[in-house]
């Protein structure tokens, strides 16, 4: 995470996911590659049918709104287009499920009610969560979840 959208540079980013990407290989079977996360839904499909890799989506918010605000490029790709992009993408995937990555904001999108939006959100995309707390920094905008918090967010 925090390392920018990799599908923006999409050849160079195939090219290092390749199985031989320019070193020997150590295994009899192909190395995993998985815990890609993209932002940019067309080249979802590119992926897809190019160097399927398991999936992780930088989430973060369970509605349009909100995640206008915490995801920007949601303006252009708005949660149905991301929902239904990840859907084909399992179609060819590694895996028979998508990794959502939601960073906990205290007060932002960890209420029990952006919990539920959240499942309705995802209930045709296999998947699971990866729930992260903030990790703060000096002057950050948001803050860390209390662990009650978190913990009844994460049981909804």
């Amino acid at each position: 995470m925090g390392m920018g959208e990799p599908l923006l540079n999409f050849d160079s980013t195939v090219s290092a996911l390749a199985p031989d990407a320019g070193r020997q290989r150590l295994w009899s079977v192909a190395p995993p590659r998985d815990g890609f996360h993209l932002r940019v839904v067309p080249a979802m499909d590119r992926l897809r049918d190019e160097c399927p890799v398991a999936l992780a989506i930088s989430l973060h918010a369970p509605n349009d709104a909100l995640r206008n605000v915490l995801v920007p490029i949601n303006q252009k790709y708005p949660l149905r287009e991301l929902m239904a992009a990840c859907q084909r993408y399992l179609e060819k995937a590694p895996r028979d499920f998508v990794t959502f990555e939601y960073v906990m904001l205290a007060g932002v999108n960890d209420s029990v009610q952006h919990a539920r939006e959240l499942i309705n959100l995802v209930h045709d995309v296999p998947c699971k969560f990866n729930l992260i707390p903030f990790n703060p920094f000096p002057q950050a905008p948001y803050h860390v979840p209390i662990c009650r918090q978190y913990c009844v967010f994460a049981m909804r």
